[in-house]
């Protein structure tokens, strides 16, 4: 059975490489596509505040300080910490959970809509004969999405702390500065976000199709039905949308597209209106889970 799973996988991706000519296979400019989505995940982190950074910093070597009973110099970096925080505050639009890092991973099945199938039936047979870690071992590649994973400082919550503590180094109270550091330095919010790589490869294909549907209607059919086996994809990998559109509606849609573009080919409202839905979709399937 894992030979018939292999196989079915690998058609797949020989199918996409029988495509070639000119212009990028459907398989490239999924390929291309996820890239962007994973790269511009990534490029999040430069934009992580140095500021918070360093405040946590200095607030940890406040921390050791105390350990040290060097009570002078944890006040001056605790100090030193809140102004690093004060000058976030200041900002115009400050967030209430402030980012501090970042992580990203890709899970990539990349097999067909068809192999997922085939991959799911095979997960119930081995659960049918009780081979539980053989079964999660197959299921757990049944997942095709970028994960960001977010910490965040609350800043409702922090700077008080750190005046709390240099309130407790003024009163020589240092076993309570030190235990209000370490919670501080503790509490975090873990913020996961979930991106769904076929979604983010039939919207790339639906645009791609739009942009070539004159020069080259062959072509253009070929990424429309591509971005449909990717919705399958995305529905039987089980990724579900708060949105009020429908798999069921996205490929009516597609449908619709395909007709005009082999017929009259004006299709420019009907590609338009199909992004915008897709787009809408993929946005509003994206979980955020807390994780204190």
């Amino acid at each position: 059975m894992k030979k018939t799973i292999l196989s079915v996988i690998l058609s797949s991706l020989l199918a996409g490489s029988l495509m070639a000519n000119t212009t990028p296979t459907s398989k490239e400019v999924s390929k291309q596509a996820t890239q962007s989505a994973t790269n511009k995940a990534i490029d999040k982190k430069a934009k992580l505040v140095q500021e918070a950074l360093s405040s946590l910093q200095l607030s940890a070597q406040a921390l050791q300080e105390l350990e040290e009973n060097n009570l002078s110099n944890a006040k001056k970096d605790i100090t030193l910490a809140l102004g690093k925080l004060e000058a976030i505050l200041a900002a115009k639009d400050t967030p209430k959970l402030l980012p501090i890092e970042q992580r990203v991973s890709v899970k990539n099945f990349v097999g067909s809509a068809d192999a997922v199938e085939v991959v799911i039936k095979e997960v119930k047979r081995l659960l049918d004969k009780g081979d539980v870690q053989e079964a999660r071992v197959l299921l757990s590649s049944l997942q095709s999405e970028i994960d960001v994973t977010v910490v965040s400082l609350p800043l409702l919550t922090y700077p008080d702390a750190l005046k709390l503590a240099s309130k407790y180094i003024i009163e020589e109270q240092p076993n309570k500065a030190k235990e209000v550091l370490k919670v501080a330095l503790s509490t975090f919010t873990e913020v996961e976000q979930v991106i769904p790589i076929p979604l983010v490869n039939t919207l790339k294909l639906v645009e791609v199709a739009s942009e070539i549907s004159k020069s080259d209607k062959e072509q253009a059919l070929i990424y429309l039905s591509s971005a449909s086996d990717e919705l399958d994809k995305a529905k039987k990998l089980g990724y579900v949308s708060k949105s009020e559109t429908t798999y069921k509606e996205l490929h009516r849609l597609i449908k619709e597209v395909k007709k005009e573009v082999e017929g009259p080919n004006k299709a420019e409202k009907l590609f338009l209106n199909l992004k915008e839905k897709v787009k809408e979709f993929k946005e509003k399937i994206f979980s955020s889970q807390d994780k204190k």
